[in-house]
């Protein structure tokens, strides 16, 4: 379709329903049953689609419109929220707790992770701009401060009002940092606030209990791609997010590697997965079916998006397993404790594997690299052994039984 021009948005007929006349790159005009014009720009950020408003025609011409849908770009570009980034714009004064948020949140949200991210700026809009956000950041004093905590601690959301806290005082040493506050007023409230209790996420961690759930996932009767999804969880042991989100061009098979980029990883460094010989089964099962596609694991709607963030919860649920019994995340605590536990591996090549931060003698951080030998027989022996779970041998030492490398593999592993 061609670009508008402005003799076919003059010549424009209204119905009696709202019109889309598309330009280009997100850019268009919203015709609506009483004749106005008004501009509006599709982007997507964090993840996800928003809309903005860039005026009404003919008072924003054609070019204006362009110039100010290009601007946008830019801005999403640099990971920046137009919306957002208007909002800042229009705070007065423009040392507000909010402007100063804002600007703190645009400078440092490129480097998490897009989830992340939301929780975030989405916490700070419920929580604290409505009560704080007009206020002179330097101006803000503790006892203001713990009222807002408060509001949020009272309706039960402990954690959330101790991430708010947090959330408040990066924003306050923020502020300190660009000279428009001369201290944290947070730091006056540790202890004020009811401490939250420690949530650990639901994880089966017994070897009886992890063959029973080895079995169900082999007889899922869902589709191929979330029964291949769940085979290769417990394999890869990777974070749901980078799980769901797996691309083809990550994998080389003939390696037998898995390298996932540092713009997907929590850690934002990039990390090796070792596959082992199950795993490349797996993988091998599934590429006729998605393998000319982006996604290992495509939705079922489209194949140019991932798998939704819910599905393996689902599978899970579907094969009976409750929500404080197993989750995505518990195959990650699945290895974790078995690996060490059960079959003895050095602690730190498991969190090597776990893509947690591992320093070496000195306090550098250990490159992605590091260990990858001993990664590599690791994983396949894990794989192994799950093998051994699935099939029911009953010899394999339970939870906090050490057993020799060697027995392992005199096993038959």
């Amino acid at each position: 379709m061609p670009p508008l021009s402005d003799t076919a948005i003059r010549g424009s007929k209204p119905s009696s329903k709202p019109q889309r006349l598309a330009d280009e790159k997100g850019l268009y005009v919203l015709l609506n049953p009483d004749g106005s014009r008004w501009w509006r720009l599709d982007y997507r950020i964090h993840g996800k689609r928003k809309t903005l408003s860039l005026g009404v025609y003919p008072d924003v011409p054609l070019k204006l419109a362009r110039e100010r849908r290009d601007e946008a770009r830019v801005l999403v570009a640099k990971g920046i929220d137009p919306s957002a980034h208007r909002r800042a714009e229009k705070q007065t004064p423009a040392n507000s707790f909010e402007a100063v948020a804002r600007e703190w949140f645009e400078k440092f949200a490129p480097q998490w992770v897009a989830s992340h991210a939301d929780k975030i700026i989405r916490r700070l809009e419920r929580d604290v701009f409505p009560w704080i956000g007009a206020r002179d950041v330097g101006s803000v004093k503790a006892p203001e401060l713990l009222i807002v905590l408060r509001r949020i601690e009272a309706r039960g959301a402990v954690e959330t009002a101790h991430r708010a806290m947090q959330n408040c005082g990066q924003v306050f040493r923020y502020a300190i940092a660009t000279s428009r506050a001369e201290r944290d007023p947070s730091a006056d409230l540790r202890g004020a606030i009811a401490p939250s209790k420690a949530k650990n996420l639901a994880a089966i961690i017994e070897p009886p209990k992890i063959a029973e759930l080895l079995r169900a996932m082999d007889g899922y009767a869902g589709s191929l791609v979330t029964r291949c999804a769940l085979r290769l969880a417990p394999l890869a042991f990777v974070r749901p997010g980078e799980l769901r989100k797996a691309e083809w061009a990550e994998f080389d098979l003939a390696e037998a590697e898995w390298r996932i980029p540092a713009s997907r990883m929590k850690m934002k460094e990039p990390h090796i997965v070792p596959l082992s010989k199950q795993a490349i089964a797996v993988l091998r099962e599934i590429e006729p079916l998605t393998g000319g596609d982006r996604y290992v694991f495509p939705s079922a709607r489209s194949a140019q998006r991932p798998m939704s963030e819910n599905a393996i919860l689902a599978a899970l649920r579907r094969m009976g397993f409750a929500k404080d019994e197993m989750s995505g995340h518990g195959f990650r605590a699945m290895a974790r404790t078995v690996l060490d536990e059960v079959l003895g591996q050095r602690v730190d090549l498991i969190e090597h594997q776990l893509a947690h931060s591992v320093k070496d003698p000195n306090g550098r951080a250990y490159n992605r690299t590091a260990h990858l030998p001993q990664r590599r027989k690791m994983m396949q022996l894990w794989a192994d052994y799950l093998d051994k779970l699935r099939a029911g041998v009953t010899s394999i030492p339970g939870v906090g039984a050490r057993i020799p490398l060697s027995d392992i593999e005199q096993s038959g592993g």
